[in-house]
């Protein structure tokens, strides 16, 4: 009797590890990844739509649908504070850069985290784009984060980007900007 008693209460216990386990296993599977959204605004505090951003496991994954923007392309960057006072948009400070790289993909010495692809804006003002800004993270408590601090703003200026003059890449005035929260 004792044997079984000892058997039994093995079983419940090995049987009960095993639930738990699943448990914080599925709890695991079914969190969801961290989000940012931006209002993007003109100068006039005209709307050209949003930003979405979500945590992806080496950057955070960016989709743009915005309107009513100028014809041609245009640079686009994070800049380094939360804050979109038009009709400059100065108030969104330099580009965002905490690993303190000069600017530009195509500049030997790095790139700003905060540097991004240009965008192509046709005949009908429309962006639909999405694309992965490896290096970034939603995480509030990393120096690489969007969302830390006084926050981020994503910023599109009047001309295209070279990818690689510091530290703007020649992208001329901003046009829209909307804070990343």
């Amino acid at each position: 009797m004792k044997k079984m008693s000892v058997i039994m209460l093995s079983v419940l216990m090995v049987g009960g590890c095993g639930f738990f386990d699943k448990r914080e296993q599925k709890v695991e599977v079914n969190a969801q990844p961290a989000t940012a959204t931006a209002k993007v605004m003109g100068m006039n505090n005209e709307s050209y739509g949003n930003a979405y951003f979500e945590e992806e496991g080496n950057g955070v994954k960016m989709t743009l649908a915005l309107s009513g923007l100028p014809t041609g392309t245009h640079g686009i960057h994070i800049h380094a504070v939360g804050k979109c006072e038009p009709p400059t948009f100065e108030s969104a400070g330099p580009h965002f850069n905490p690993t303190d790289k000069e600017h530009g993909k195509l500049n030997p010495k790095g790139y700003h985290l905060g540097d991004l692809p240009n965008l192509e804006v046709g005949q009908d003002g429309q962006v639909d784009m999405n694309f992965l800004a490896e290096g970034l993270t939603l995480d509030k408590n990393a120096a690489n984060s969007l969302v830390a601090g006084e926050g981020t703003a994503l910023v599109i200026h009047a001309s295209a980007d070279d990818y690689k003059t510091d530290p703007s890449g020649n992208s001329g005035a901003r046009i829209a900007c909307g804070v990343i929260q």
